[in-house]
């Protein structure tokens, strides 16, 4: 049964609560510290606290966060990902690079929504690709996920860091 958080947002209903249960099955107790990159209030952040006990953090340039989130009012470089166990962008807009660059040092969950890769224009499996491709280029290991939530913007990258 999939839980619905009950803080108004924008986008597909349910998207925060299918992420966070995919991390926690994915990794468990393997990771504690999570970023959750372009977060905007920290609904993500919210549930991964207090539905499975991660310590996570939003980091938006905004500083909009729901009351007892945690997050740091500054745009997220990739160089400050050494500092997490799990980075994750969902939806994050201008910061879809720093997340994909992320993923050079650590585990990361990709799931764009616009083109903020390239100039040009890209749909969705476009961006994609391309974000594969710098992957490739760099030895991250990346896997294609497509996340139960309703919305055409549901598919991510979920990747490892170069051994």
């Amino acid at each position: 049964m999939q839980r619905r958080t009950r803080h108004r947002t924008h986008g597909a209903p349910g998207r925060f609560d299918a992420v966070a249960e995919f991390i926690a099955q994915r990794y468990g107790r393997d990771v504690r510290y999570v970023a959750d990159v372009a977060g905007g209030q920290g609904v993500l952040s919210r549930v991964l606290r207090k539905r499975f006990n991660y310590e996570a953090e939003v980091i938006d340039p905004r500083g909009n966060t729901l009351k007892g989130v945690p997050g740091r009012a500054r745009e997220f470089s990739a160089e400050s990902a050494d500092f997490y166990d799990l980075v994750v962008g969902l939806h994050p807009d201008q910061a879809t690079r720093a997340v994909a660059e992320a993923a050079l040092v650590r585990p990361t969950i990709l799931i764009p929504c616009c083109n903020f890769w390239v100039p040009e224009k890209l749909g969705q499996e476009e961006l994609l690709r391309a974000i594969e491709a710098m992957y490739r280029e760099r030895g991250v290991t990346a896997t294609r996920v497509r996340f139960p939530f309703r919305g055409p913007k549901n598919v991510g990258l979920v990747s490892a860091p170069p051994a």
